[in-house]
């Protein structure tokens, strides 16, 4: 064992209880669930698994997923248990089967700028639905602003001593942040159990956790018909997508600081893996969370078998102190909520996006689809947004005039290089995104129009470098655009062809197509000056 990974496992354990506590209640789950949760996910990934740094437990954004999730069930509240076990169990398989399709390349749908405005909404909600614990009273709305409202009206109930012991909790919390080595979470866990068996808080009437109970029992499971079923995964699909985008996010960028070699379908695999060592416990659902793996960074991690000893750890602080843990006020476990959610309001990432001129308004939509709409609303709506972004992109057609650079071989676009120049009577184009069946109609369509403009022209060269497969309306498209364009007496070349593009001409039967496909640009003009001097020349 490395001095090392027993610091760290050591920190990040008192990092873990509070936090497994608070999160269990953004979920409304008992607190064991989340406990368990994070044992039974750091031991099953630390045997599959690649990052050293990460530490597999509950999460904010899980557990308010779950949450909606489960909410979006009707009458069938006294099965709640059940119904979140049979989540985190269809989690764990979905990411499983995820991993044996080598799916893990797909986490790049969700993109960064909709990933953060989701991040941003999400924790708005989560920090104002911790407000009422913070505050001592109880609510419920349909929606965030009712919410809010509800809340304001309630100012007459509101408990002064738990805003006293939960602003000053929050207070320290923030100031503990400045010094990443001091598990601030336990360190004021700690002192609002002494604050409140001290000072007696349970009958100043703040609220306080109760017992841990940490009993081993198995949930009756409800009668359920395949439309609940289909219900149930069609919100667990979406978690699953949202959990391992946040998870690979932390293990990547904690992997690139320091030169270590991860594989997102591994890692969809080692989540799978402790999802299911979950749900087998009766948890929730895990993932590798930001804080928790940032703390195990700098803490000094050096193995995977920090995540084994701060799980040991967090059933030895459970085991040793439930006791103590039930006379936490509710009020401190909303400011551990709230302080590990300040960085998702930081507005940088949103300026930065406003500043570069790209995605700002996807992100914004994505963490307004959250306040308005709700967490599970919001969470599809912020995956559509991801999806659109990437059609809009692809089948948004775009094509650039090139012309040579000087006295080189070198291409470029003639709109962006003012001393480049265009051949004689020879029109090149490219495409500049991948031809699919959504654009590639239109792409050909414009150059087509281009090529109408001027009638001197009597070669065009399409570049395809762009495009490193064809799907069969690209293929048919770009056919019927050859066919076309020599039917008018214009020459027609190719060039940058991609070897399976190449394979799919022969396929296809349009080996004279193909005949008339050069390696490079420059080769493709010398392709068709040749054929100028000699007609029956094919390439």
């Amino acid at each position: 064992m490395r001095r090392g990974d027993l610091i760290a496992g050591v920190s990040v354990a008192g990092l873990m209880l509070p936090e497994a506590v608070a999160y269990a209640s953004i979920a409304g789950l008992p607190p064991q669930r989340a406990i368990l949760a994070g044992i039974a996910g750091c031991l099953a990934y630390a045997v599959v698994g690649r990052s050293r740094f990460a530490i597999i437990s509950a999460t904010s954004s899980s557990a308010a997923i779950l949450a909606a999730t489960l909410a979006s069930i009707p009458n069938l509240d006294g099965y709640k248990p059940a119904l979140a076990t049979i989540a985190v169990a269809l989690a764990g398989c979905l990411f499983l089967a995820a991993a044996a399709a080598r799916l893990g390349g797909f986490t790049g749908f969700i993109s960064r700028p909709v990933l953060g405005g989701f991040a941003f909404g999400l924790a708005v909600t989560i920090i104002v639905h911790q407000l009422p614990s913070l505050v001592g009273v109880e609510l419920s709305a349909p929606n965030l602003f009712a919410f809010l409202e509800k809340l304001v009206a309630a100012l007459p109930q509101w408990n002064l001593m738990s805003l006293t012991v939960g602003g000053i909790a929050l207070a320290a919390l923030l100031f503990l942040k400045r010094f990443p080595a001091i598990p601030g979470a336990f360190v004021v866990l700690a002192a609002g159990v002494a604050v409140s068996v001290g000072f007696h808080l349970p009958e100043r009437g703040v609220a306080v956790v109760g017992t841990i109970d940490l009993t081993p029992s198995w949930p009756t499971f409800p009668a359920l018909g395949w439309s609940d079923y289909a219900r149930l995964t069609q919100f667990t699909v979406p978690l699953v997508l949202i959990l391992f985008a946040e998870s690979w996010g932390t293990i990547r960028a904690l992997a690139l600081r320091h030169g270590d070699a991860v594989d997102p379908d591994r890692e969809l695999g080692a989540l799978g893996v402790a999802n299911l060592a979950s749900a087998v416990v009766q948890g929730m659902p895990v993932g590798a969370g930001f804080s928790a793996g940032s703390a195990s960074e700098a803490a000094g991690a050096e193995t995977r078998a920090t995540a084994v000893i701060a799980a040991l750890g967090l059933a030895a602080l459970i085991a040793f102190a439930a006791p103590l843990v039930a006379q936490l006020p509710e009020a401190i476990l909303a400011a551990v909520v709230i302080a590990a959610l300040t960085h998702s309001l930081d507005p940088a990432p949103f300026m930065r996006l406003w500043h570069l001129g790209r995605d700002f308004y996807i992100a914004l939509g994505a963490a307004v689809a959250v306040l308005v709409l709700g967490v599970l609303n919001g969470m599809l709506v912020a995956i559509a947004l991801s999806l659109a972004a990437l059609v809009q992109r692809l089948a948004t057609p775009h094509i650039a005039r090139l012309g040579r650079l000087g006295n080189t071989h070198d291409y470029v676009d003639v709109a962006r290089h003012s001393d480049a120049t265009l051949e004689k009577a020879v029109a090149i184009w490219r495409p500049t995104e991948p031809l699919f069946f959504a654009n590639a109609d239109r792409i050909l369509a414009l150059i087509t129009a281009e090529l109408r403009k001027e009638p001197a022209t009597r070669a065009v060269i399409v570049s395809l470098e762009e495009s490193a497969d064809l799907d069969s309306t690209a293929l048919d498209a770009l056919l019927e655009f050859d066919r076309a364009i020599s039917a008018s007496g214009m020459r027609v070349q190719f060039a940058r062809l991609h070897d399976r593009v190449g394979d799919l001409l022969i396929a296809a039967g349009a080996s004279d197509l193909l005949a008339r496909s050069s390696h490079s640009v420059d080769d493709a003009v010398q392709a068709v000056e040749a054929s100028v001097q000699d007609p029956g020349r094919k390439s």
